[in-house]
């Protein structure tokens, strides 16, 4: 059985493994869960074993739910001859957020990033190809706007022009190397509204 000491040193270790949180925060975390009463603790652990056992995703969109399919694909009154392509979940809460947006969305997981090993196969590409039927008029791709989101974006409309659909570019109202998840609403809403047809 794990002494005490064992045990903060496996939390932080458990910790560590979170984007963004390197081994001293890690530490003040375990040690901040060691002073809070036992119910918080056991609050955040039940929290993050329902998310593990109860939210899923989108076996339509790719987006985070704990109904399959997710509100957003269920919403009729969403106009179904539009879908803007995200990078992950994260991207579309900010986009639902700007409420500058109310058609459908694809989440592809991620982007084209060689350097990380990861190839258009490991993306929700030909997912997001057999969703475009007659019924779909335009493919807003709202991917990042750094090197790899670029990268995607180029990618997704050589595969797309031929399926004789139009394809968007969320305008430049985002900053070069910036992320969608932390663009205030009114950037993002005039980003959608200024998109532009990629022509290349």
């Amino acid at each position: 059985m794990l002494n005490s000491s064992d045990s903060i040193h496996r939390l932080i270790a458990q910790l560590a493994r979170l984007p963004g949180i390197g081994r001293k925060t890690a530490g003040r975390l375990a040690f901040h869960l060691m002073k809070v009463p036992g119910e918080e603790a056991i609050e955040l652990a039940d929290a993050i074993r329902d998310l593990k056992e109860r939210v899923g995703f989108c076996s339509i969109c790719f987006n985070i739910t704990e109904d399959d399919p997710c509100p957003i694909c269920r919403d009729d009154q969403r106009p179904r001859n539009i879908i803007c392509v995200v990078e992950e979940a994260m991207d579309l809460a900010a986009l639902e957020k700007s409420e500058g947006y109310r058609g459908l969305y694809h989440v592809l997981g991620g982007r084209i990033s060689p350097l990380d090993g990861i190839g258009p196969d490991d993306l929700k590409i030909k997912e997001l190809l057999a969703r475009v039927d007659d019924k779909v008029e335009e493919i807003i791709i709202a991917t990042n706007p750094n090197v790899e989101g670029e990268a995607t974006a180029l990618y997704l409309s050589k595969l797309l022009k031929p399926l004789g659909v139009k394809i968007t570019r969320i305008a430049r109202g985002l900053p070069v190397g910036g992320d969608l998840e932390y663009a205030d609403g009114m950037t993002l809403a005039r980003a959608l509204e200024g998109r532009q047809e990629i022509d290349r």
